[in-house]
């Protein structure tokens, strides 16, 4: 009998699982599970609680999760030894986001692999294995072009009063935040970057504005020059995007990448259709 395998695809914000066998199934949603924000204990009593008590119950036979933060031995066994302490019978495997989103976007064929979500990262891939990887600094060193940083500069412009009258009416009719709230949030409450993250929708609410278009632009275009100039075949090879930053702005993304002559793949908000077909083609466990 063939067993079930998991997929995951975890994010700073939020993990997507799916199960993959014979059968039809949808996936579900826990919260992003970072190992540099979460230990194995809180990871573990974290998916018991949000995991469905049906899942519990399946026979599983491997997992296979990509999940930020998990790019270093250290961190991805954070993450295996706490599903391994649900699931003590199945085979779990544990690698970092960008593999996921190399494998969802360029499949077997050479390519730049890019995301844009709660955070940012890039690799370029072979079709086989990650060849580079931009240095993912986190959202206060780094993160260009994320949600984090783009959320990051509609904050400054609230706090610094350098929106325009109808945009500080909308901001603050939005959010019904002030200066002292987003400091205690943004400098004493976990999780800051998923906080700054979800100030990046007034930009999709205010398209057109030049303030709005100046902080999108600028910020992907950071994202372009940090990450992007370090690949030497940048200018042979597709560049793919994955995340919700590059699907609702993929216009920009376009743009940006006529501007600097690189040949624009696919843009794809969820990796996860990319990773079930990956699993369900391959004979082996992984």
């Amino acid at each position: 009998m063939d067993g079930l395998k998991l997929i995951a695809d975890s994010g700073a914000t939020k993990t997507e699982w799916r199960l993959v066998g014979k059968g039809s199934f949808k996936s579900f949603f826990t919260v992003g599970l970072s190992p540099y924000h979460m230990d194995r204990t809180q990871i573990r009593e974290t998916l018991l609680k949000a995991f469905p008590k049906t899942l519990l119950k399946k026979e599983i036979l491997s997992i296979h999760y990509y999940g930020t933060g998990c790019k270093t031995k250290a961190n991805a066994n954070i993450v295996k030894k706490a599903l391994e302490d649900i699931f003590p019978s199945t085979a779990v495997y544990v690698t970092h986001d960008l593999m996921g989103a190399a494998i969802a976007t360029c499949g077997n064929k050479p390519g730049i692999a890019c995301i844009l979500g709660t955070g940012s990262n890039s690799c370029s891939f072979d079709g086989k294995k990650i060849l580079l990887n931009s240095p993912g600094l986190g959202y206060i060193l780094g993160d260009e072009g994320s949600g984090a940083y783009l959320g990051h500069k509609v904050v400054q412009h609230f706090l610094y009063g350098t929106f325009d009258a109808p945009l500080m009416k909308s901001f603050k009719a939005h959010f019904k935040t002030d200066k002292n709230e987003i400091l205690q949030k943004v400098y004493k409450e976990p999780f800051a970057n998923r906080y700054l993250a979800s100030f990046a929708l007034f930009l999709s609410m205010h398209r057109g504005h030049f303030i709005i278009e100046n902080i999108i632009e600028d910020g992907l275009r950071d994202f372009f020059e940090q990450h992007l100039g370090s690949y030497p075949q940048r200018f042979t090879v597709p560049i793919h995007f994955v995340g919700s930053i590059a699907f609702y702005f993929k216009d920009k993304i376009a743009e940006l990448c006529n501007d600097f002559g690189f040949k624009l793949g696919s843009i794809i908000k969820q990796p996860m259709d990319g990773l079930v077909d990956y699993h369900k083609n391959i004979k082996a466990i992984r």
